[in-house]
């Protein structure tokens, strides 16, 4: 590694090795070459002839080029580059340079797009692929978290103020559910990835009906059939000289929404950390803090946040982009499209090795979520201990007065004084209750208050989410390393 010049901290510290060589010049350049391969071999096959008649592609020419689609002469191109300052044109001399035979037909009929852009859509379309991946096993390490903490009641919190309980399972399924929305984005835009294709300089295709003399059913098959040798089921009928550019916007607000869920779990896992009730993994010897250094600082759920919003404000590029291209082509896309694209995967890669990474090492302290848990159910009870009083023969409207009045002096007690709730016994040292501080308690049982979360908690992953992590369980069992 060069210490003298800027290297992204993608590439350093967050994103995975997979990711990375999917937005690699390797595999932008090897496919490049698989793309010229296509469009000889299909020429070929739709009868192109020269002048005489004669086939216009030999099966020879076309083997040269396969004998050479892996073997880049970076430094050729490089140098050609130099000379020419066209990146496409660098690639066919040089490619050209490995297959003498073959130098005449490389590229033939076809614009710098045909390359650029196709790849641009294979590349997205892998890097959605590993995403799809990634969020599967997220969501499989969520579900087996929901379902291990099914049962565990914790203080709910509507605008962080203790609200009717629920269950730590229960809280997860929340997590779970954003990220099935996410799951459902994501497919279908897969699904939905269709190439550019070949169609010239304006998307007419009009050197290829020269190239075939004018014969528009010949011309009509070139798509499709690049499409299939490709690995796709279609090119997308009508361009201009680019695919739309609205393709690139459409998949960063998929990837924008992954990083929305995201942070709404980092968010929480924050605020239950600091609560002291679940943290996040801290390892043995790592540091929180170079001042302070008691502290255990929930630097993943940070660094997901962090992540996070990169991801969403880098979804507005392609958005601005496609709002303005002008007609058939600008080139004011291509500088941000290099830049605001494999940043997107990178950070959303990293964003889901840490999400798992976290999920997997969460730490439930169960005896203070059950201590703070008590500390406010008191409050939450005296519904049901008034209901049980006036049952006992109680007057509802006298018994309410009480419970409102008790309940405001011992608030007062745990704010102001900072003891300890004791609702409970003031409601037992009255008569009008008749209720022992014990029979009380009784009713106490945090289960008593969680509703269905448990049994809500177990539906949803049996009936929605195992079936989906099931019909892709040869993809789960990933474990996300953390560089740093």
């Amino acid at each position: 590694m060069s210490n003298d010049k800027y290297v992204s901290p993608l590439c350093e510290r967050y994103a995975s090795k997979e990711m990375q060589y999917i937005f690699s010049p390797d595999m932008k350049f090897k496919t490049w070459r698989r793309l010229w391969i296509a469009l000889a071999e299909t020429e070929r096959e739709l009868g192109l002839c020269d002048a005489d008649g004669n086939p216009r592609i030999t099966e020879e020419q076309i083997e040269e080029l396969k004998a050479n689609v892996d073997n880049i002469n970076y430094e050729v191109a490089k140098e050609r580059e130099k000379e020419v300052r066209h990146d496409v044109m660098s690639h066919v001399y040089a490619y050209g340079q490995q297959c003498p035979k073959a130098a005449g037909i490389i590229h033939l009929g076809a614009t710098s797009c045909y390359v650029g852009d196709n790849t641009d859509v294979i590349v997205m379309t892998e890097a959605m692929k590993l995403i799809h991946k990634k969020l599967l096993n997220v969501m499989d390490e969520l579900s087996r978290f929901a379902m291990k903490y099914k049962d565990l009641p914790t203080l709910a919190f509507t605008h962080f103020q203790p609200a009717q309980p629920t269950t730590v399972g229960k809280r997860a399924t929340l997590w779970l559910q954003e990220l099935l929305l996410d799951l459902s984005d994501l497919e279908y835009m897969i699904e939905q990835q269709k190439l550019l294709g070949s169609k010239g300089t304006t998307g007419t295709q009009a050197s290829f009906l020269e190239l075939f003399d004018g014969d528009h059913e010949t011309v009509r098959k070139i798509d499709g059939m690049i499409a299939e040798k490709m690995g796709f089921a279609a090119c997308y009928p009508v361009s201009g000289q680019t695919y739309s550019r609205k393709v690139d916007a459409r998949i960063l607000n998929v990837l924008s929404g992954i990083a929305q869920s995201a942070h709404k779990f980092s968010n929480d896992i924050r605020l239950l950390q600091h609560l002291k009730e679940i943290e996040e993994p801290f390892e043995k010897n790592q540091i929180g803090s170079s001042a302070m250094a008691y502290k255990r600082n929930p630097m993943r759920s940070e660094r997901i946040a962090s992540l996070a919003n990169y991801v969403m404000v880098d979804a507005l590029n392609p958005a601005i982009t496609t709002a303005t291209q002008w007609f058939e082509r600008t080139l004011d896309d291509s500088a941000n499209k290099r830049i605001s694209i494999p940043e997107a995967f990178l950070a959303v890669d990293g964003i889901l090795d840490l999400y798992l990474n976290v999920v997997d090492g969460l730490v439930v302290y169960d005896k203070v979520i059950y201590q703070r848990f008590m500390k406010e159910i008191p409050f939450m009870a005296t519904e049901n201990i008034m209901m049980d009083a006036v049952t006992a023969g109680g007057n509802r409207q006298e018994l309410h007065e009480k419970i409102r009045q008790y309940s405001m002096e011992a608030g007062a007690v745990v704010k102001q004084e900072g003891k300890d709730n004791d609702l409970v016994d003031r409601i037992a040292a009255d008569p009008a209750f008749g209720m022992s501080k014990e029979e009380i308690e009784a009713l106490l049982d945090p289960k008593n208050f969680v509703g269905r979360a448990p049994e809500q908690t177990q539906e949803f992953i049996k009936e929605v989410v195992s079936p989906i992590l099931d019909a892709h369980k040869d993809v789960l069992g990933m474990r996300a390393e953390i560089t740093v």
